[in-house]
């Protein structure tokens, strides 16, 4: 009870938060039932807004304290209008030296919003589609974990960028 109500409170705050938000231009997730299965890909279809502006782009993931690595490895595939595909293997910092998981929120769902490019211009007209799979791996063992267990969303979004 007590972990569900934590989680429709950061959910309900994150509206809050977002809703103010006048950077985004797209921001959606999808929720990872129980695991995320190795060869489970989460894909979004997005259509940029224009052509001649650039945007910074990110994959926003919510994980538990179920989470028990350091690190996230994600294979992250976009696809052009004309089938152009660029596919980028990232890493990304997840918990502190002590252990802590990293990422805003209360209570046990942390949310990290974790670069995947910056000042990208949108030059072809039509839907770009993002793949995002994880490639988690335990140390010393050559096959990847199969159900990566703690992590509940996996997001896309796409903002202008900040003017200093």
């Amino acid at each position: 009870m007590k972990r569900s109500s934590a989680v429709l409170f950061s959910l309900v705050f994150s509206l809050v938060l977002t809703s103010c938000d006048s950077n985004r231009v797209f921001d959606t997730y999808k929720s990872v039932p129980n695991a995320w299965h190795k060869d489970s890909i989460v894909s979004f279809k997005v259509n940029p807004p224009d052509s001649t502006n650039a945007y910074n782009l990110f994959v926003n993931l919510r994980n538990t304290n179920d989470y028990k690595f350091n690190n996230l490895y994600l294979i992250v595939e976009m696809v052009f209008p004309h089938g152009k595909t660029l596919k980028d293997t990232l890493e990304y910092k997840m918990a502190d030296p002590s252990g802590k998981l990293l990422g805003s929120g209360l209570g046990s769902v942390k949310e990290n919003k974790l670069w995947y490019k910056e000042q990208v211009v949108f030059k072809e007209a039509g839907e770009y589609k993002v793949n995002i799979q994880h490639a988690m791996r335990e140390n010393g063992k050559v096959n990847g974990v199969v159900d990566l267990e703690g992590v509940t969303d996996i997001g896309f979004r796409i903002e202008k960028p900040q003017k200093n």
